[in-house]
């Protein structure tokens, strides 16, 4: 079973009024990438992932601007999140807010994991792309999590800026530098392995004004109800979260993902025989989704993506790729560069 990744329509929406404000066309955009501009106005309305990243690189060629997007009010007056945002705002502080947007980023975009890491200066937060069958663009990327950025300010009502940046594309052009510094406060580092940015933790733990218990406990209702709508809100959707998330340390044991979702093995077990599926699809099914964007990552080595999908060696990515694509890996990456 191949999962459809899919954007909400609130966010491609707010997309395409920023690459309207930068004097693009939003109706022969989204005739070039095959996106149905009138049904983006319906809130259930999802886009498929490719046809989002198309309309990126549609939109960067015809601009002739290699930093769309890179923008602070760009990104502050149209990174539409929509549900999320207001459940967001009704939290207490940003950290709670960013522990329960693990989950529910799936509202926003099912392509898209977002995951929070401990560090001893505070606490990453990265975003990472999944299901793609063509490259993700940079600028969707950077807008990404740009929008992320500046929605602390906004929430908080405070400067909040990043102690550090960290993108996996590859260093920019130098006269574009100056696009990132404005946008970050700092040139990030580029050629990483992850697409993120590190906050203080006094940051993530400031005041959020616009607090309010009644009304976040009812935007996270809401949330669930979209989640349930989307099949993400089962157990095994989060399994499929944690796997991903392991996979880079080596492939995760079943017992210890049942241990991260606070249950037994045994009832994980029975839990996802419930929802016809079993540990082992969800891990087959998480790498090849993951295999799809490592592979259509040039300046990733073969090696390098069977260690991101948790393979021991080599030759366990050659079988599982001539079992999800029918060649081995190389042939298949020849495949999505043509």
């Amino acid at each position: 079973m191949t999962t459809q990744r899919s954007s909400s329509a609130a966010w491609v929406r707010g997309i395409l009024d920023m690459m309207a404000t930068e004097g693009l066309a939003p109706q022969s955009l989204c005739a070039a990438a095959d996106i149905d501009l009138a049904a983006l106005q319906h809130s259930q309305t999802r886009t498929d992932v490719d046809r989002v990243s198309r309309l990126w690189e549609l939109a960067v060629a015809q601009s002739a601007n290699p930093t769309l997007g890179l923008d602070r009010q760009l990104a502050a007056r149209h990174g539409n999140i929509d549900l999320v945002g207001y459940s967001l705002a009704s939290g207490p502080h940003l950290l709670a807010g960013f522990r329960d947007l693990e989950r529910h980023m799936a509202v926003i975009s099912d392509a898209t994991s977002f995951t929070l890491e401990r560090d001893a200066r505070g606490y990453w937060l990265s975003i990472h792309h999944i299901g793609a069958t063509r490259p993700v663009p940079r600028q969707r990327v950077e807008f990404a999590v740009l929008t992320l950025l500046v929605l602390c300010n906004w929430l908080t009502r405070r400067d909040v800026w990043p102690l550090a940046v960290e993108f996996m594309a590859e260093a920019p052009a130098p006269s574009h530098e100056a696009a990132y510094r404005a946008a970050f406060g700092l040139l990030p580092r580029f050629g990483e392995d992850a697409n993120r940015f590190l906050l203080s933790e006094a940051d993530l733990l400031a005041p959020i004004p616009t607090h309010n218990p009644e009304l976040l406990a009812l935007h996270e209702k809401l949330v669930e109800t979209e989640l349930d709508h989307l099949g993400q809100a089962g157990v095994g959707a989060r399994v499929r979260h944690e796997i991903a998330r392991l996979l880079p340390q080596g492939e995760p044991r079943r017992e210890d993902v049942a241990s991260l979702l606070g249950l037994t093995d045994r009832t994980l077990q029975r839990r996802l025989q419930a929802e016809d599926t079993s540990y082992q699809q969800l891990l087959d099914e998480t790498r090849r989704e993951l295999a799809l964007q490592y592979l259509g990552e040039p300046r990733r080595s073969l090696a390098e993506v069977a260690d991101l999908l948790g393979f021991v060696d080599q030759s366990n990515l050659f079988r599982a790729c001539r079992r999800w694509f029918g060649m081995p890996p190389g042939q298949y990456r020849q495949q999505l560069r043509a």
